[in-house]
């Protein structure tokens, strides 16, 4: 990747997972030298997905995360672990997730229902006696009784459709609303054993590997001399098309949560105010090609893999969000108008990318092991979701959780063509249907793994 598309997206103010590839760009034995290339399993080479993201999709895309719509997030962070006995959470202030009174949600958004974006769902009386904030806070968790009731209608779905996550019920009273803006995602400190054993079970117990076979960089593996994860990549390289794009997801969404950590590290504190920054040491700990022995470059080409798998859901999802009865409801009229726009502006950029993930690639040829399979994969993904309600880190886990949400909406998309390409223009369609928090989830997930 070239230094002056580099700079080009430093000075539009890069964000996500590419922030921190920008701010480090003098290491050119990480950024340039290794992460270049064609990708495996597709015909996109990295240039083009520089190029292409810097100059047409990350501004606008900076600027949808800003608006009210995309900015709130709701979220129940009580969940308790579905698969182990908690550690206990992470006491450490950084760690924490602090909520706000419920005047400091937009009106449309707290009013409303979870599929809210909808002109059909807009007709409440209790929009006219809620107040528009002018400052925007983090957390609302005194929702009214009348509130809660008026979110069962819409957050029910079609029990036919394929849900790549365990949602959160946004009617429970532990979901709260979240400001992403004023919670970023960034190192906090919570690491160890907890942390540990979260990926660990990703990994070891959802990406279809057997036991006998050893990730690299694993610490519970046992030495295996010179192989430097050869033959992991060996047995990797001889499975099917879609456990392998499984593990490349996984990898990828794995290496974006570790760069933002890095490019938001806590450095000092001192007289109670933190010093946030790129810590260079870990950033080379966990990809640079020496000291990850490889691994780190392949770490990076994961993340333009799950990239381009999200860039597809976005120009394939376009035809929902085109029909006049899509209206994305905040309360503010003339910002909500703008915020379509330019989503749809989005939209058209995204169909323009020439070398898109053909995902009619993947659960072909025999019909009966191919439904099979799907399902196998669904559930595998589903079930790292639920993982997610075990990280001790409340801030972690928001974070974990959100980009899980917006990769399974992703996974949705992709595999609802039928669906997407029969909706009705004015009514809602029972066929295929997405919340707002799965529309929120999915926007930002796509920001946070931004390459360039």
């Amino acid at each position: 990747m070239s230094r002056g598309v580099r700079r080009a997206a430093a000075g539009q103010g890069a964000a996500a997972a590419v922030q921190l590839l920008v701010t480090l760009s003098f290491l050119p034995s990480v950024v340039e030298a290794q992460v270049i290339g064609v990708l495996d399993d597709c015909l996109c080479d990295i240039e083009s997905i520089d190029n292409f993201n810097t100059f047409k999709i990350f501004p606008k895309i900076k600027k949808l995360q800003e608006r009210d719509y995309f900015r709130y997030y709701k979220v129940n962070l009580k969940r308790p672990c579905p698969f182990w006995a908690e550690d206990g959470h992470c006491s450490i202030k950084d760690c924490h997730v602090e909520p706000c009174p419920e005047s400091k949600i937009p009106v449309g958004i707290k009013a409303g229902s979870s599929n809210k974006y909808l002109k059909v769902a807009n007709n409440t009386k209790e929009l006219e006696d809620c107040e528009q904030a002018n400052k925007l806070g983090a957390i609302n968790s005194t929702l009214s009784i009348q509130s809660k009731e008026a979110f069962i209608d819409w957050a029910r779905y079609d029990d036919s459709q394929d849900h790549f996550c365990e949602l959160d019920d946004e009617r429970s009273p532990a979901a709260q609303y979240v400001d992403l803006l004023l919670n970023p995602e960034r190192y906090t400190g919570y690491k160890g054993p907890s942390a540990w054993r979260v990926w660990n079970s990703i990994y070891e117990e959802n990406c279809f590997k057997p036991r006998s076979v050893y990730r690299p960089l694993n610490p519970l593996a046992p030495s295996r001399g010179e192989d430097d994860g050869e033959s992991f990549y060996t047995w990797l390289e001889g499975l099917c098309l879609e456990k392998r794009v499984f593990y490349k997801l996984i990898s990828g969404l794995h290496a974006s949560i570790n760069l933002h950590l890095c490019a938001n590290y806590l450095l000092e504190e001192t007289w109670g105010k933190p010093s946030w920054g790129p810590n260079i040491k870990e950033f080379k700990r966990r990809f640079d090609p020496v000291e990850t022995k490889g691994e780190g470059p392949r770490r990076l080409k994961n993340l333009y893999f799950l990239y381009l798998i999200e860039l597809r859901a976005l120009s394939k999802v376009a035809p929902y969000f085109e029909r006049s009865i899509v209206d994305l409801y905040t309360g503010n009229v003339e910002e909500d108008a703008d915020t379509k726009t330019l989503l749809l502006n989005i939209f058209q950029d995204t169909k323009s990318f020439p070398m898109h993930f053909d995902e009619k690639s993947m659960f072909a040829g025999d019909k009966k092991g191919a439904k099979s399979l799907k399902e196998e994969f669904r559930l595998h993904f589903k079930n790292i979701s639920r993982i997610m309600d075990c990280v001790g880190c409340d801030k972690c886990r928001l974070w974990g959780k959100l980009q899980t949400q917006g990769l399974g909406t992703a996974l949705k998309i992709l595999f609802s063509e039928k669906e997407i390409q029969k909706l009705p223009e004015n009514s809602p369609s029972k066929g295929f249907q997405l919340t707002r928090q799965e529309i929120v989830a999915l926007i930002n997930a796509f920001g946070r793994c931004h390459c360039i």
